[in-house]
C-alpha cells in the first residue's frame, strides 16, 4: 500500500511509468530475439495486464468506448498502416522479423502460443497503456504542466503536431505512425473521452496482427 501511495500518489507518474516499464521490456525483447523473445513478450503482456489493473483506478478516463468513429479510424489506419509501407523510407531498415511458424514448426503448440499472445497483447494491453499516454499525458501535457486542466475535447495546434510526431516517429513505420497518432488524437477531440481511441488502436493493432500472420509480414511485429 505504502509503494503503491509513492507510485501512483501523481496524475503524471501513473500514466508514464506504464508506458516506460512496457518500452523497456520491448527493447529487451527485440534484443534478445526468436524463442527467448517470444516468451519476454508473453512476460511483458502479463506484466501489461497487471499494470493496468493497478492503474485504472487512479485513470478515470481510462475506459473502453465503442463507436462507429472508432471503428472506421481503426479499419483506415489498418489499410494505411499496410499500404503505406513499401511507399517511403523506414527510420531504420526493415528486419525479416521474427517468424516462430518457420523457426518452430506451423504445427507446434509453442509458435501459436507466441502468436496468440502477440495477437492478443497488441489488442487489448498495448492500447490502454499507449493511450493514456500519448493523449491522457502527453497531449495535454504539453499545453500545460497542469495537464489535468485541459480537457481532453480542447484542440490545441502546437499539442497535437508534437503528439503525433512523437507516437509517429516511436515506431519504425513513422509516416504511418504520424497518420495514425493523429487521427487517434482525432477521435478523443472529438469524443472528449480516451476509450474510442482505445477500440481504434485495438482495432487496427488486432487487424495488423493477422494480417502478418496471414501474410507473413512478420517484419511488422
Amino acid at each position: 500500500m505504502f509503494v503503491q501511495k509513492i507510485f501512483f500518489g501523481s496524475p503524471a507518474v501513473v500514466r508514464i511509468a506504464p508506458f516506460f516499464i512496457f518500452v523497456l521490456v520491448t527493447v529487451a525483447q527485440e534484443k534478445i530475439g526468436g524463442v527467448s523473445g517470444g516468451w519476454l513478450y508473453l512476460a511483458k503482456t502479463i506484466i501489461g495486464v497487471g499494470m493496468i489493473f493497478a492503474v485504472r483506478p487512479f485513470v478515470a478516463e481510462m475506459h473502453w468506448a465503442v463507436s462507429w468513429e472508432a471503428i472506421v479510424t481503426g479499419i483506415l489506419i489498418f489499410a494505411i498502416w499496410v499500404g503505406l509501407d513499401s511507399l517511403y523510407p523506414h527510420l531504420q531498415k526493415s528486419k525479416a522479423g521474427w517468424d516462430p511458424l518457420a523457426q518452430l514448426g506451423s504445427h507446434a503448440p509453442l509458435a501459436w502460443l507466441f502468436i496468440a499472445t502477440h495477437l492478443l497483447g497488441s489488442t487489448f494491453v498495448v492500447p490502454p497503456i499507449e493511450e493514456i499516454f500519448y493523449r491522457s499525458f502527453l497531449y495535454r501535457y504539453v499545453a500545460s504542466k497542469d495537464f489535468l486542466s485541459v480537457s481532453l475535447d480542447k484542440f490545441l495546434p502546437v499539442p497535437f503536431l508534437v503528439t503525433a510526431l512523437v507516437f509517429g516517429l516511436a515506431h519504425n513505420e513513422w509516416l504511418a505512425g504520424i497518420l495514425c497518432g493523429a487521427a487517434y488524437q482525432w477521435l478523443v477531440l472529438r469524443k472528449n473521452r480516451l476509450g474510442d481511441a482505445m477500440t481504434a488502436h485495438a482495432i487496427t493493432n488486432c487487424l495488423l496482427g493477422v494480417w502478418v500472420v496471414w501474410r507473413g509480414a512478420w517484419h511488422f511485429w
